[in-house]
């Protein structure tokens, strides 16, 4: 590995431009009075700064911690229409769904979702029978206009060869669908730079220590810069509280009698290396409800989830003993032992769904949308999933138009008027910018590994030429942050210059996949912060 040196700020490059300095942008925030502050980083709070700044309102958007720092960078990783909503009858969700999975796939962010076929394993005296799953797969694929083919059932043995550690015992057919997934940190990173070319000022690891009121409505909020301990505050004429698991603790600042309005279910996952390559994802129905997934992401592969209620400090969640049985030993229904070592895993992770309040178990509970506004007129809004997250930042614009009074529908666009399908930062074939990158690196320069343009192609798509360029400026700047992993350090670089990275989990948990591959080894980590910390 080449010695890296100090690393030059991506506004040496003049067609790049670096980001606004933390103490810039708490001044920008401190003197203006803006239409609506977005507490809360997570892709909900995001896409509603993205609608809100693309309508022409003046927006700001803060979060305590990172970007996608909690549930938002810890879900599984797919944009899908819900199977089992079919289980409860929930078609018109289902449908809903499939649209908005499609209009990211394939109009919005091509270059940050990939396709993924999924195989249904029908065993003996299993919870669903093969014909139930097959016509299940069937109404599936219909619902999306059978844009990913049309569900069908195939035999075992076809299965086996996409995905070698099929178990096989007892199996009796194999239903087939398709769906999607994706980064879900590269997704929310690349919408929240759609909020900023769309007009919005944005700040994280900035956390809110009370509420500004005028007359007893919210009209701002007090903060702390956790980078440095800096105090300021924001005027705004409307907050909107999008603070994911956190939304009672705010409401509670507003109001200290506020009854709690949600409940909170914990979804672990496990990563693991894989021993063969996959072709497909495993979808295991467990019981009538619930379906455990073993999916093949980036070159790793994905278990989970669980779904159990959690009562604890949001903060504090985090994989145990008890989830890592539970999820290899449901993986174990259709994984074959040999993939299921523990000593293949590599890192495990939990985020908390925002469910509604309400009696029932988790499992079964609406993955819905719930907005509502406080006795000091802030906005609280939780829950829904990722594959519909422009749909909530749609509906949470067209609750701000219809408020009493309509306090902001004068200054906003309607949402009926503006384009539908805007794409996100860096639209582009994916396949066209690995191309090029392995060709010629982008510009003049030496050639690119292929796993490392392929990965740049689908986390930045036609950005990544930005960073060859870096590379191609700065040899010490192309070599991998670490050998087993395509990421190189232009990455960092380009993360501390025009993604907000301020810390080292932000650049290798969120930014890259280093933590998650196991590879943020403590010397990795400390040249992380070195370069974090040579800002020009």
């Amino acid at each position: 590995m080449t010695t890296l040196q100090s690393v030059p700020a991506l506004g040496t490059h003049p067609a790049s431009g670096s980001l606004p300095s933390r103490a810039e942008t708490r001044e920008q925030l401190s003197k203006a009075t803006y239409d609506l502050l977005v507490i809360g980083g997570g892709i909900l709070g995001i896409s509603t700064a993205w609608h809100a700044a693309q309508s022409g309102l003046r927006v700001a958007l803060v979060d305590a911690g990172d970007f996608a720092g909690a549930t938002s960078s810890a879900s599984s990783k797919l944009l899908h229409g819900g199977l089992r909503y079919l289980q409860t009858g929930a078609v018109k969700l289902v449908a809903e769904n499939h649209f908005e999975r499609r209009a990211v796939s394939r109009e919005v962010a091509p270059h940050l979702a990939n396709p993924l076929t999924f195989y249904l394993p029908v065993y003996k005296g299993g919870p669903h029978g093969a014909a139930k799953l097959g016509a299940g797969v069937f109404a599936y694929s219909a619902l999306s206009a059978f844009g990913d083919g049309v569900g069908h059932v195939i035999s075992p043995a076809r299965a086996q060869r996409d995905v070698p550690e099929l178990r096989t015992d007892n199996l009796k057919a194999v239903a087939v669908y398709g769906d999607d997934q994706m980064n879900d940190a590269r997704m929310a990173l690349m919408t929240v730079r759609a909020a900023v070319d769309a007009g919005a000022v944005v700040l994280n690891h900035a956390a809110v220590t009370g509420l500004r009121f005028t007359r007893g409505r919210v009209t701002g909020a007090e903060l702390e810069d956790r980078q440095d301990g800096t105090e300021f505050g924001v005027n705004a004429r409307l907050v909107l509280n999008a603070t994911g698991p956190w939304v009672d603790h705010l409401r509670k600042m507003e109001n200290p009698d506020a009854a709690p309005s949600i409940r909170l279910s914990k979804g672990a996952h496990l990563v693991l290396k894989r021993t063969r390559p996959w072709k497909a994802a495993l979808a295991t129905p467990i019981d009538k409800y619930r379906i455990t997934f073993a999916l093949p992401w980036e070159d790793m592969l994905l278990l989970g989830t669980t779904d159990e209620e959690y009562e604890g400090d949001p903060a504090d969640v985090s994989v145990t003993e008890k989830d890592t049985a539970q999820i290899l030993d449901e993986a174990a229904f259709s994984v074959r032992d040999q993939q299921l070592s523990r000593d293949l895993i590599t890192y495990s992770f939990a985020g908390l769904r925002v469910l509604p309040g309400g009696p029932g178990g988790t499992a079964k509970a609406k993955r819905e949308t719930v907005v509502s506004e406080g006795r000091g007129g802030m906005l609280s809004v939780a829950g829904g999933k990722w594959t519909t997250f422009r749909h909530i930042g749609r509906t949470v614009m067209n609750k701000l138009a219809a408020l009493p009074g309509h306090p902001l529908a004068e200054d906003m666009e309607p949402m009926a008027r503006l384009p539908r399908k805007l794409p996100l930062p860096g639209i582009a074939n994916p396949n066209a910018v690995a191309h090029r990158l392995m060709v010629d690196g982008g510009t003049p320069g030496p050639r690119m590994a292929a796993d490392t343009a392929r990965h740049l192609a689908t986390h930045y798509g036609s950005l990544s030429f930005d960073i060859a360029r870096l590379a191609n400026e700065n040899p010490a700047l192309a070599d991998r942050i670490h050998p087993d992993a395509p990421e190189i350090w232009a990455q960092v670089a380009y993360a501390r210059d025009r993604e907000w990275a301020e810390t080292a989990d932000d650049v290798l948990r969120r930014r890259t996949t280093l933590t998650i591959r196991g590879l943020a080894t403590d010397e990795i980590r400390a040249r992380v912060e070195d370069v974090l910390a040579d800002r020009h």
